[in-house]
């Protein structure tokens, strides 16, 4: 298939979909006799990613594959076509969510070892609930307390395709500015809209 009719179907199967797609859940949209090679499929997307430049829309890589999505400028006024809002995060829930991210695999009790207070189980319980962590083993300790870590929801929520690109943990200093910090530059997915500003400065009273 001549690229420029593959980098059309791709961009049609991504604006349809409304979620990231992967390579070759790409390739299988063809039958088996003109299904393009993973070289050609990667071709097609860098030069879609170039198409992109300057429109209010962009094709990036997460966690899970390639998808388009609104670029951060413009997220807050197309956000306002949804009634429902995002919700907002609490400090606690925000800290648990940072904890886990950067020492994963961790246990509720080393969380609250470094937080100084108890782990709440609704924020426990609200993190599993997104799908953004899971259980991924047990220490081998006395009670064998679970061991909590990120998930690829996770990732691709906040438009990370690996945990080596979470910010430094320099840049999460403040504790006070982590809803912000873990936004990540969180845009709206198309046509489906993620949440927009996903985690608000912690201050809200919904969710944890």
């Amino acid at each position: 298939m001549e690229q420029m009719q593959l980098r059309k179907v791709i961009e049609a199967a991504l604006l349809a979909w409304g979620e990231s797609l992967s390579v070759s859940q790409l390739r299988e949209m063809f039958d088996e006799n003109e299904r393009p090679e993973e070289a050609e499929v990667r071709a097609a997307l860098a030069a879609l990613a170039e198409d992109c430049a300057g429109r209010a829309v962009e094709l990036v890589e997460v966690a899970s594959g390639w998808r388009l999505q609104v670029r951060a400028e413009f997220a807050l006024p197309v956000s306002r076509l949804w009634q429902e809002r995002p919700g907002r995060y609490s400090r606690a829930l925000l800290e648990t969510l940072a904890l886990i991210a950067y020492r994963q695999p961790i246990t509720r009790g080393e969380i609250e070892d470094v937080r100084g207070v108890a782990v709440n189980p609704h924020i426990v319980r609200t993190l599993t609930e997104r799908g953004w962590i899971r259980v991924v083993g047990h220490r081998e300790v006395p009670g064998r307390p679970e061991l909590l870590s990120t998930t690829r929801e996770f990732l691709d929520y906040f438009g990370l395709r690996g945990l080596d690109d979470l910010p430094t943990l320099a840049a999460l200093r403040d504790m006070d500015n982590l809803g912000v910090q873990l936004d990540f530059g969180t845009v709206m997915p198309v046509p489906e809209p993620a949440a927009v500003a996903a985690v608000a400065a912690g201050d809200g009273e919904s969710a944890g």
